[in-house]
């Protein structure tokens, strides 16, 4: 039988393989992101949150290898005898390079909540104030548009969202919600 560690357990593991504030952020907020989709959603809360926490622990291992990535936190999981659920979930958040595609909604939901979480983090730096309090869901919807706009995000995994049912407006409201609620630090 699998299991799922703590939250404290998945924070302290999570620090033990990054270092880089940013992406420890990243995944803060991609935990309040797939906790938000799976409370909607009538998902584990645990299960999808803790898969958002840890989807990119190999981020700084693999050095930006993007046909690596996702490959080596499932393995570090599937050690700990983590839920096969998350661990193919994990995999499938990069799908796009590892030619592994989204079928689950636990699949749909990370590949599109940890994307969306640039997008929103980069729609508040714009803001005079900066304040991800002050980011509003139709600045990011119209943001979403602009290909331009934080460029690196990848516009067709935030798409993903359209596996779990939900409109545009309602996905990018529960993402915008959930990391304006979420302690980030």
């Amino acid at each position: 039988m699998s299991t799922l560690p703590t939250r404290d357990d998945a924070i302290e593991l999570l620090k033990r393989y990054i270092s880089s504030d940013y992406t420890v952020k990243h995944s803060l907020a991609s935990e309040a992101i797939l906790r938000g989709l799976a409370r909607k959603l009538g998902h584990d809360e645990d299960l999808w949150g803790i898969t958002g926490l840890l989807h990119d622990l190999d981020y700084e291992e693999i050095d930006g290898d993007p046909k690596r990535h996702g490959l080596r936190t499932a393995e570090i999981l599937k050690e700990m005898d983590y839920p096969a659920e998350g661990v193919d979930a994990i995999r499938a958040h990069n799908g796009d390079e590892l030619d592994i595609p989204c079928v689950t909604p636990l699949d749909f939901g990370l590949t599109a909540g940890e994307s969306i979480s640039g997008l929103i983090f980069a729609t508040a730096l714009i803001l005079p104030s900066k304040n991800l309090a002050d980011v509003k869901p139709k600045s990011v919807r119209k943001r979403i548009k602009e290909k331009r706009f934080a460029a690196k995000i990848s516009r067709e995994r935030i798409g993903q969202f359209e596996g779990l049912g939900l409109t545009q407006e309602e996905f990018v409201t529960i993402a915008v919600e959930a990391m304006q609620n979420a302690d980030l630090k």
